[in-house]
């Protein structure tokens, strides 16, 4: 009785761990890495940028296809206090929001900008910005950011909803500007990750059982064009989005207590 039953229930958890829904698994996230809270990738490039979030190391990893460590680099010049995204630009720069805020008491946030001509390096000093909330928002979580017309959009993780804010994409210390407010109608709402395509005509905002595509939007009305849900069928704890291309994103989920994959996802 033991050896009948043995490999059916072994089966049975195989075929549950490998229910990814409508994702299909690109890697496995190296296991020492189990707070990926981002993904970026850069142009003519196939690694996978990927950083840890709050309480880890200032790190900015680069895995290959099969999810591996290839190349680490330190960011001398910053502390990661609570990092949360990653962003790119044309040039092929990587940009590291550091904005978490989970108990709503930080003044002011960072984004470090990481020279491409620094990305083959063990080491390396990262370009500063440091910006502020306007004086009549409250502080509040951020977890999610782009970069679009050479500025940094940064969406808050509120359950109902998000406020986007803008920052110039420079080296100093700014005051973000309010852009727009957002409410969803249901709960579980919150946004983790977001990203623009390279076109510039669709917005994907990330959550842990679904993405928002955003489309058909005038300048910076984002949430005033078309906004569909779009579902996993696959619930873990998603931190990550990046365009693979315009109708292609990429995920990561968490490796502590969770899938730790990449996964690809057609829109």
């Amino acid at each position: 009785m033991t050896f009948t039953l043995k490999p059916i229930f072994i089966l049975s958890l195989l075929f549950f761990s490998c229910n990814t829904g409508n994702l299909e698994v690109l890697a496995d996230i190296d296991g020492s890495l189990e707070e990926v809270s981002a993904i970026a990738i850069t142009n003519n490039s196939s690694l996978y940028w990927v950083i840890e979030d709050a309480g880890n190391s200032n790190i900015l990893y680069a895995l290959n296809n099969k999810g591996n460590i290839e190349r680490n680099i330190t960011i001398t010049n910053a502390k990661n206090k609570d990092w949360e995204d990653l962003a790119t630009d044309s040039s092929g720069n990587i940009y590291i929001g550091d904005f978490g805020n989970n108990n709503h008491k930080r003044k002011e946030f960072k984004i470090y900008k990481v020279l491409k001509s620094e990305l083959n390096k063990n080491k390396t000093e990262a370009e500063i910005t440091t910006f502020t909330l306007p004086k009549d928002l409250k502080s509040q979580d951020f977890e999610s950011f782009f970069i679009w017309n050479n500025a940094f959009y940064i969406f808050s993780k509120n359950n109902k909803h998000t406020d986007v804010l803008k920052v110039e994409n420079k080296k100093g210390e700014y005051e973000a500007s309010f852009i727009t407010s957002y409410k969803f109608d249901k709960k579980s709402n919150k946004i983790t990750s977001a990203d623009i395509s390279n076109d510039g005509k669709s917005i994907v905002l990330l959550n842990h059982e679904k993405v928002w595509q955003l489309s058909n939007f005038k300048d910076e009305d984002f949430f005033g064009g078309d906004i569909e849900a779009l579902p996993f069928k696959h619930d873990t704890q998603k931190e990550g989005v990046s365009f693979l291309n315009n109708k292609t994103i990429i995920i990561t989920d968490e490796t502590n207590k969770h899938d730790g994959n990449i996964y690809k996802f057609n829109l």
